[in-house]
């Protein structure tokens, strides 16, 4: 094997019995509505569809005890969607659990990388 090893990482995903209730795209979604105040803004922001962002958003408040996003009915400029404090808290341990997973896992993950071919061998 010539050339460097690819790099990987990991992706981590928490599940229910009913679906996934939080993983990387739907922590990112969350951010962005935190970040934007509405599921649109934050949809265009990630190059996804609004019902797509609609429906990860719609999965997640089903998955938790309470919504994580709510949302204001209103037209063009008005309304729009922020995240309750239990949206807040779960982003933040979803990210925390993310961040010690990966460096509990970076030896076994350095290891595995060097077993990968490289790009230039697909």
């Amino acid at each position: 094997m010539s050339g460097a090893a690819r790099t990987i990482w990991l992706s981590l995903r928490l599940a229910t019995g009913t679906g996934i209730a939080i993983g990387p795209g739907k922590a990112d979604l969350l951010a962005a509505v935190a970040a934007n105040g509405s599921i649109a803004a934050a949809a265009r922001s990630m190059g996804m569809s609004y019902k797509k962002a609609w429906y990860l958003l719609d999965t997640m408040n089903r998955c938790f005890r309470e919504p994580v996003v709510t949302t204001e009915k209103g037209g063009r400029g008005q309304g729009g969607a922020r995240l309750t404090p239990l949206g807040q808290r779960a982003l933040d341990l979803y990210r925390a659990i993310a961040a010690r997973a990966t460096a509990a896992a970076a030896g076994d993950i350095d290891a595995l990388a060097a077993l990968l071919a490289d790009d230039s061998q697909l």
